[in-house]
């Protein structure tokens, strides 16, 4: 009887701007041959060619690349297109088996553990996807979040700059990058330029900007803050402007973004956002970097992939579980801050924003475990939920609860009373 793994040729591809490396192994993880070829569309066709000649008779070559959206993405398409199998290799498998087997880093090497994993992993890693759309929104929330981490620096640097011209500037507005707040700086950079200005033309520019929010009393504060500052050099004041001008392009661009986002995720007819706590932007985070949840048979297998289930390290009669640091990063910090979220308060009364969540983190507390413990395991419910919702195409419906004083009365083991002597 033939083992299913003795079906393939494994090929493994070490991706590259300018170059890919291909290695192949038997599935006894015996090297056959190795090809360094351009990436360009127009060597694709040869190198499906030579790879022929590495195919072992009766097999089939299984293509595994570690990266399949960026510099791979167009041999990964190409393959596709020629009806050849793609698995996409998680890079932290890569380097984990680099390093046990103490191989020096190169192109070669890092193709043929590419191969392994393949052997290794055979039934664990997923098929590189199909869908396009998948594609689009990852592109979309990657952009999302760049702009987003320069919109910070942005206000961390303009923050620094206003400070030192304008020492009570928080006074003025409520944030830094509201409407009028920009407006203000952007036409009024330093103290100097508020030189001669009045009253009631300083109130009309905050009344326009702010719909009718502030006005003449505002004015009037801003005024007589600024009328003791000591003047400045001519070029603070260009440095703002400018650094304004970029953090309302970041804003406008942020605003555009969002709103493709939107359209792309609602054309995969989901229902993440009926979980309280999950927008469209996070629930568009979560659908970018899970992908087809068709590739995750069971809740268990999502959980490794987000490196939520536990690692268990056990000698004897010791079994020792902890947090694992495997799995995808982004993907474990998406379902972390879902967790937080869930488990949230907010005035007034301290309501909880997810009172099921906020229940069971508060019964695990109960039971003796940690805070953090308890927070994984609300993360390992969200994951059972996230997965069910993307399979089933089912809204959100929150389970009943066990209070948390039945649940303790429940546990505690009943006294007996004390016999009368």
């Amino acid at each position: 009887m033939t083992h299913p793994k003795m079906l393939y040729t494994y090929v493994g591809i070490d991706s590259h701007k300018e170059t890919h490396t291909a290695v192949f192994l038997n599935c006894f993880c015996e090297k056959l041959g190795e090809i360094t070829f351009e990436n360009l569309p127009a060597d694709f066709k040869d190198f499906l060619e030579k790879s022929q000649q590495y195919k072992l008779d009766g097999t089939t070559l299984l293509f595994g690349l570690e990266d399949v959206s960026l510099f791979g993405r167009g041999l990964t398409l190409f393959l596709r297109a020629n009806n050849q199998p793609v698995k996409h290799v998680n890079a932290y498998l890569v380097a984990q088996e680099r390093k046990n087997n103490s191989y020096e880093k190169s192109d070669s090497v890092d193709a043929e553990c590419a191969a392994r994993c393949l052997i290794y992993k055979f039934d664990n890693l997923p098929y590189s996807e199909d869908d396009k759309r998948y594609h689009v929104l990852r592109t979309l929330v990657v952009r999302r979040n760049f702009i987003m981490k320069s919109c910070t620096s942005l206000k961390t640097y303009l923050h620094s700059l206003l400070t030192l011209d304008f020492s009570d500037y928080h006074k003025f507005f409520s944030t830094i990058d509201g409407k009028t707040s920009l407006a203000f700086f952007a036409k009024y950079p330093t103290p100097n330029s508020l030189n001669g200005i009045s009253i009631d033309e300083l109130s009309q520019l905050l009344w326009e900007h702010s719909g009718g929010l502030l006005g003449m009393a505002r004015a009037k504060m801003i005024l007589d803050t600024v009328e003791n500052l000591p003047p400045v050099h001519e070029i603070n004041g260009r440095v703002i402007q400018s650094t304004i001008a970029q953090l309302k392009y970041n804003l406008q661009e942020l605003e555009y973004t969002e709103t493709e986002l939107a359209k792309v995720y609602h054309e995969f007819n989901v229902t993440l956002t009926s979980l309280t706590g999950l927008d469209i932007v996070a629930a568009s985070q979560f659908l970018s970097c899970i992908g087809d949840v068709r590739k995750f048979s069971i809740p268990a297998k999502l959980a490794r992939y987000a490196g939520v289930a536990p690692s268990s390290h056990s000698s004897g009669k010791k079994d020792i579980q902890f947090a694992s640091h495997r799995g995808d990063r982004e993907l474990n910090s998406l379902f972390y801050t879902l967790a937080v979220r869930s488990i949230s308060t907010y005035e007034p009364g301290h309501k909880a924003f997810n009172p099921f969540f906020h229940n069971l983190y508060h019964r695990k507390r109960a039971e003796g475990k940690t805070k953090s413990q308890s927070l994984k395991c609300v993360q390992r419910r969200l994951v059972n939920i996230l997965w069910g919702m993307l399979t089933f195409g089912e809204e959100y419906v929150a389970p009943p609860m066990i209070s948390v004083e039945n649940y303790e009365q429940k546990e505690k083991p009943s006294k007996k009373p004390k016999k009368e002597t």
